[in-house]
């Protein structure tokens, strides 16, 4: 196994396709909500993340195969006037994890990070997500607080329709 790590162009159509496979991959899974993504979304989504300044993603390649993805966005944080990376997605293909991959991918975020003088990194994890919370654990991400006696952040959300 050789991985090779690209930062995405999103103008490539390879990467593009790459990404958009792996991307619906995950959608299409348990844990990515057991829906494929719209057809629409497939079609337009290299091109649209090449319009957002602050998106990046990462491939990994092993052996030419695409076998794992990050997607991120820079973000702000007002407590410490510094950018932060929010971590959107993170895709392993099934065959490829228990191999390094992620930990690969999440090291190549935070030397992004790092580039850019940002003050964290971010990320949210569904509960039952085990294998991926013992993933980010080992990394050292951890639950986010501010005070021990308000508890945990959050993630909530509003679909507009």
């Amino acid at each position: 196994m050789q991985p090779e790590l690209v930062r995405v162009d999103y103008r490539n159509p390879r990467h593009g396709a790459d990404l958009v496979h792996l991307l619906n991959h995950y959608a299409s899974a348990t844990e990515g909500g057991n829906q494929p993504l719209p057809a629409e979304v497939m079609a337009k989504l290299p091109a649209t993340l090449a319009t957002i300044p602050h998106a990046f993603s990462v491939l990994c390649y092993v052996d030419g195969v695409a076998a794992g993805l990050v997607n991120c966005f820079e973000g702000f944080s007002t407590f410490k006037c510094k950018p932060l990376i929010n971590i959107h997605d993170v895709v392993v293909l099934e065959r490829f994890r228990g191999q390094g991959i992620a930990r690969l991918l999440l090291e190549a975020v935070e030397k992004i990070a790092r580039e850019r003088g940002c003050c964290k990194i971010t990320l949210e994890v569904l509960e039952g997500n085990t294998a991926a919370q013992k993933a980010y654990l080992k990394f050292g991400f951890d639950g986010y607080e501010l005070d021990p006696m308000m508890g945990k952040a959050l993630f909530w959300q509003k679909v507009l329709k």
